[in-house]
């Protein structure tokens, strides 16, 4: 029988700083109400400044590490999915690798943006399927609020930081296996949210609006083709998002049941590649807190799209995915 790849833990980390609606509006002259009814946002997690991005990743592999029940020197990839690493070089896999304990695995980073924990799963998978790795882990990590500009109404509401991560093990059972991802990219849409070297945060709020509903409910409906399955039979859709009112227009556009749509916008804003560990995390009925480990991956079917560059992916049903270790 072929190998696959299934999810054996999942975490999150987030800094302990929190940064109201309120706080950000007395920066911007607006009305706090504004900020919430245009964002779904009530606050959001900002780094301290003396806080790394790899201290953080590495607090959610560990959690994930735990979770799994894999000890760090079984690990044969780490691949950070970040586009804030804390220097250009060296890259925040490597650090993170030495930070947990995983002196032999190899370690990468991926920078793609919004999608980032999601190519960086799909390049794990990958690993896993061709024998290439028995174990891998999957960190997505930004510390955002360090590129903003506190008086541009566009960005500063909608941005935070923190990490998440998956623990990724070969397994040989049919069901439990991460299922087709789907990778689209789209460069004429580079000018809607830009970040250069030295600058800040900018955006085509509307412009970005459409293109990520649009994509969003295209891809879903793709990754659903892939692996031969209707919208009927997903228990849980775990989006990317940028607020909540992208996912409420995607499930409009999907017609899809509110409670079918997992949002944690009213608390948490946009972290990037971090968001989909992060929500399958906390959709699980027996979360305690923002950083309990415990998470609803093995009795659900979640369908995981990001917004553009557009990637979708679907995991299909398993009471325990069957773990094969060396």
């Amino acid at each position: 029988m072929s190998v696959g790849a299934a999810i054996a833990g999942v975490a999150v980390a987030l800094p302990e700083r929190l940064v109201s609606n309120e706080q950000i509006a007395a920066r911007l002259g607006v009305d706090p109400h504004w900020i919430a009814k245009r964002t779904g946002t009530r606050e959001r997690p900002w780094a301290s400044d003396d806080q790394r991005l790899t201290h953080l990743a590495a607090a959610a592999s560990r959690s994930a590490l735990v979770q799994a029940g894999v000890d760090p020197a079984e690990l044969d990839l780490v691949i950070v999915a970040t586009s804030t690493a804390d220097e250009i070089a060296p890259n925040a896999a490597p650090l993170v690798a030495g930070l947990i304990g995983a002196e032999r695995a190899g370690a990468l980073d991926v920078g793609a943006a919004c999608t980032g924990w999601l190519a960086a799963l799909a390049m794990a998978c990958g690993q896993i399927e061709s024998g290439r790795a028995r174990y891998a882990l999957v960190v997505g990590a930004d510390i955002l609020s360090r590129f903003l500009d506190v008086s541009d109404r566009d960005t500063a509401p909608l941005f935070a930081d923190g990490a998440g991560a998956a623990v990724l093990a070969a397994t040989e059972a049919a069901s439990g296996r991460v299922g087709p991802i789907v990778l689209h990219a789209d460069h004429s849409g580079s000018h809607l949210i830009r970040l250069d070297r030295g600058g800040h945060i900018r955006m085509e709020g509307q412009e970005s609006f459409r293109a990520a509903v649009a994509s969003m409910a295209a891809v879903t409906t793709e990754a659903l083709e892939a692996c031969h399955c209707g919208l009927e039979d997903i228990d849980l859709f775990v989006y990317h998002q940028a607020n909540s009112r992208i996912i409420r227009a995607v499930g409009q556009r999907l017609e899809l049941p509110a409670t079918e749509s997992s949002t944690t916008s009213t608390a948490l804003p946009t972290r990037p590649p971090r968001r989909c560990p992060s929500r399958c995390r906390r959709r699980c009925p027996r979360a305690g807190s923002r950083r309990a480990t415990e998470s609803c991956w093995r009795p659900s079917v979640p369908a995981s799209p990001g917004a553009p560059p557009w990637l979708s992916g679907v995991r299909r049903r398993s009471p325990a995915p069957v773990i094969t270790r060396r």
